[in-house]
């Protein structure tokens, strides 16, 4: 199950519609996150983003994340205050199934399901760090027209080095002169270098757990939130 695709929909939607998959941890949801979708949504002229926290992710042990109970409602908050933001429970589990490990390429099968009409597109975001570590990625050459986020620092040729040969587009004088637009054969990797932020989810929670404020580091409703909820305290999970 999956939240509704907004009703409202732009002018070029009769040609297509244009999505993101934004996907994580989200443990918890920061400004940087809302950032880099807002940035992605304007640049690609998005009809909207889906934020889709995973219940069980392949790269980290499900002890040590938040609930994802907890982890799905602060990404709604975040989402609240957007109209195209929608968030998702493409990796809930949900009707009782057991749980199992969510890797990327199930889920973007599954959207390719339903937004698979003539000029649809749709996107994939992700952080600089996450592509770097695309080979240990199930079936990434299936991928989609990936979104990368920038970071303070990050050298940008590293994202064309871990790309294998096999996969990036024939060299041509157009390509070469966007820095931003490294093209595969049936896709692309667009940079998002605007939005670089040192914001990370790691950083919130040690600073929440130490008594540190937050403010500004996360959407004020996702603040709220873990205040009442008395997340990331010494690690108190429900």
């Amino acid at each position: 199950m999956r939240a509704k695709t907004p009703a409202r929909r732009s002018a070029k939607a009769a040609g297509g519609r244009h999505i993101a998959l934004f996907g994580g941890t989200f443990d918890p949801v920061h400004s940087g996150h809302v950032a880099v979708a807002r940035a992605a949504e304007r640049r690609f002229h998005l009809d909207c983003v889906y934020f889709i926290p995973s219940r069980r992710p392949p790269h980290k042990p499900a002890s040590e994340l938040c609930a994802f109970e907890h982890r799905f409602a602060m990404v709604a908050l975040a989402c609240s205050a957007y109209p195209r933001f929608v968030p998702s429970l493409a990796e809930a589990n949900m009707n009782g199934a057991s749980p199992h490990v969510f890797y990327s390429i199930d889920t973007v099968r599954r959207f390719r399901q339903e937004f698979n009409g003539p000029g649809d597109r749709i996107y994939f975001i992700m952080g600089a760090d996450s592509f770097l570590d695309l080979h240990a990625w199930k079936d990434y050459g299936e991928l989609l027209h990936f979104v990368v986020a920038n970071r303070p620092g990050f050298r940008i040729g590293a994202l064309r080095e871990v790309i294998p040969p096999a996969l990036l587009a024939p060299a041509d004088a157009k390509t070469a002169r966007d820095s931003r637009v490294i093209q595969l054969r049936d896709t692309a990797v667009y940079l998002l270098e605007t939005v670089a932020s040192s914001v990370s989810a790691t950083d919130v929670r040690k600073r929440i757990e130490h008594g540190r404020p937050v403010r500004g580091l996360v959407p004020p409703r996702v603040e709220e939130y873990i205040t009442k909820q008395a997340l990331y305290r010494r690690m108190l999970y429900t």
